[in-house]
């Protein structure tokens, strides 16, 4: 088993600045293995504890303590959508107050929803639509209106990317 002479946790924090759970430099270790590069083998676990002088199972049991407190929202690949022939756009919906856990449970059923956050001003709810064709996209979109009783929601579709990627350093 590794040897863990730094026994401080450094806090992770939500986000309104309020610590949430502790972060040690082992877990760190593992988001910055996690970010790319995940093994693609039947024991991907395996692998990344030997990758990082860890056993399998304290590398699963630390994934799974972070997914769960929310610090690692998903594991999944990401792809262009454009190269495998599906859309993508950007959705800001203006959401009374009352309507946006609703709202928010609504589009989160979609599998096409990437992402889907709150932010401040009149249009509050942002969230990230993929579909095989803007048509689809439309019909969401309109699908996500009629359940919801939320009429204004922008479709807001990338005409280029300017972004590829983002990573986070941990250490």
């Amino acid at each position: 088993m590794r040897s863990r002479p730094d026994r401080e946790r450094a806090k992770a924090r939500d986000k309104k600045g309020k610590d949430s759970f502790p972060v040690d430099p082992e877990d760190r270790l593992i988001l910055n293995a996690i970010q790319r590069n995940f093994p693609v083998t039947h024991r991907p676990f395996l692998a990344l504890g030997r990758k990082l002088g860890m056993r399998e199972k304290e590398v699963l049991e630390r994934v799974r303590r972070l997914k769960a407190t929310g610090v690692i929202r998903r594991i999944g690949a990401s792809f262009s959508a454009g190269a495998v022939g599906f859309r993508s756009t950007l959705c800001a919906a203006k959401v009374p107050p009352q309507k946006v856990q609703n709202f928010v449970a609504v589009v989160n059923s979609y599998p096409g929803v990437t992402h889907n956050y709150e932010r401040e001003g009149d249009y509050n709810i942002w969230f990230t639509l993929i579909a095989p064709s803007r048509i689809q996209m439309e019909e969401i979109l309109t699908e996500i209106s009629r359940r919801t009783g939320v009429k204004k929601i922008l479709n807001l579709p990338a005409t280029k990317t300017l972004k590829i990627a983002v990573d986070f350093n941990f250490e």
